[in-house]
């Protein structure tokens, strides 16, 4: 068998670093510059240690790093080969060199995305084996499974702090969890079984512009509510509105919380006027420095339709969310479930009840807020010690860094990438004119040696930028 050429590493027997780690960090920046390629046989581990005249144990603690952390892998009878080169590792960088970098290379600092790469790997294994030990239904389950929904009133109550039930009354009617496809299907739903084509939905501005999406889509006319650091504003909303949407725990995107006095004033408002409030959870499990905020849907069950789903916990893949509504709304969404012959899958349902039949959905979410609030106070500390304003509450998985016009946005978001990070602004989670601008700043779809990474550059970025735009827009520019 032919050797393998000599790897293009160096080791500084002066440094404090062991020179396994130092190995280790030299293998990963060879792999992810593209100087060792995907499928590159690399020496054994004695053939190295002669290379480097290092002993056999450096090289052999380097190679069982690196296969543990899925660079490398084995192959019985014929050696060690590289197998990938995820970014994000303590040496792999963005390439600074290539002006069109591409967004699939860079750092992913969007907002939106779970932590996938923290749910343990064995568990996902256990539920999703469990799930396939269920024998194929015979029929669609419109409400959903009625473990899954029982499982969902367990997580509600002891995370979110909402008491209800998951089974119907005798008429089938009541105040119950129904299964979802996820929020966006679930506003969708509601939309379609409760409201008329053509009736005005007022939507937070900024705001979820999927939801938007599905609300124009079920036919709906959508109005903006303005947010300001209370939340939304009701002033302004047309007599005929039908139904408001908002994230009220934890707005999205500028990542602040609805105040009690303004909560109080949306639910009057809503029984006044007949309106229906869709109160969209999303990561509302995630919160640091407090306990969870009490919902909408516990304060006001007549009024409330309350959305949450798996995909800011776990992942958005298994497509799997839940509605709590009053009774009325409960038995239309079945009834248009019936008419229009849908129901919300069942695999996803079947590996979440055995994640939570397990144990592992609350050791997931301990461990979740744990890496999130980490992860969320490296880079405050490292934005506030630059002087760097932001907004958002101690919670979820994003803050935002507020700029003063739609130029030095989209200029900051295009330095950005060329920089090798992929961000997102303000602008575009408007569903009419932008009247917020800034960089919503997402910790969690990247590994956290990519944060490190990251924060100088963001902190450089933003340090930067023209002297006003960082700052001014605490409130909507005008």
């Amino acid at each position: 068998m032919a050797e393998s050429p000599p790897l293009p590493v160096t080791l500084d027997r002066a440094s404090v670093t062991p020179l396994a780690v130092q190995l280790a960090e030299e293998l990963r920046a060879a792999a992810a510059e593209g100087r060792l390629r995907s499928g590159d046989r690399l020496p054994s581990t004695r053939a190295l240690a002669t290379q480097l005249d290092v002993s056999r144990t450096v090289t052999a603690a380097a190679y069982e790093q690196l296969h543990a952390e899925g660079w490398i892998a084995g192959r019985h009878g014929s050696g060690t080969y590289i197998t990938t080169a995820p970014p994000g590792s303590l040496r792999a960088r963005p390439r600074r060199s290539r002006p069109d970098v591409l967004a699939a290379d860079a750092i992913d600092l969007t907002p939106g995305s779970p932590w996938a790469g923290g749910i343990d790997r064995s568990a996902w294994r256990r539920a999703w084996r469990g799930a396939a030990d269920v024998a194929p239904l015979l029929r669609p389950q419109r409400a959903g499974l009625p473990a899954y929904r029982a499982a969902v009133a367990e997580h509600l109550l002891r995370h979110r702090g909402l008491r209800v039930s998951g089974e119907f009354d005798d008429a089938g009617e009541g105040e119950a969890v129904l299964a979802t496809g996820g929020t966006t299907a679930a506003v969708a739903e509601v939309a379609a079984a409760v409201l008329r084509r053509g009736d005005v939905v007022a939507v937070e501005e900024p705001g979820y512009q999927r939801a938007v999406a599905a609300l124009r889509a079920a036919g709906m006319r959508v109005v903006a509510a303005q947010v300001d650091a209370d939340g939304l504003l009701l002033e302004g909303l047309p007599p005929a509105t039908r139904m408001v949407y908002c994230s009220p725990a934890h707005q999205y995107p500028l990542g602040r919380r609805m105040s009690a006095g303004r909560r109080v004033e949306l639910v009057e408002r809503a029984r006044h006027a007949g309106w229906l409030v869709v109160e969209d959870d999303y990561d509302g499990e995630l919160r640091y420095d407090v306990a969870p905020l009490p919902l909408l849907a516990a304060l006001a069950p007549d009024v409330v339709v309350h959305l949450g789903t798996t995909s800011k916990i776990l992942t958005p893949t298994l497509g799997t969310g839940w509605m709590v509504a009053p009774p009325a709304v409960v038995t239309a969404v079945l009834e248009h479930r019936d008419r229009t012959g849908t129901s919300p899958a069942a695999a996803g349902q079947l590996v979440v009840v055995e994640l939570a039949r397990n144990g592992d959905l609350g050791r997931h979410l301990r461990k979740l807020r744990r890496e999130l609030s980490e992860r969320r106070e490296l880079l405050v500390e490292a934005l506030q010690a630059a002087g760097i304003p932001m907004l958002g509450d101690d919670a979820g998985a994003h803050l935002v860094v507020p700029l003063d016009s739609a130029a030095a946005e989209h200029t900051l978001i295009d330095t950005g990438l060329r920089r090798g990070l992929l961000l997102d602004g303000l602008a575009r989670h408007h569903s009419g004119p932008a009247s917020w601008f800034g960089i919503a700043l997402g910790y969690a779809a990247c590994s956290r040696d990519q944060l490190r990474w990251a924060i100088p550059v963001l902190v450089e970025l933003f340090t930067r930028t023209r002297p006003g735009s960082i700052g001014s827009a605490i409130t909507p520019s005008g």
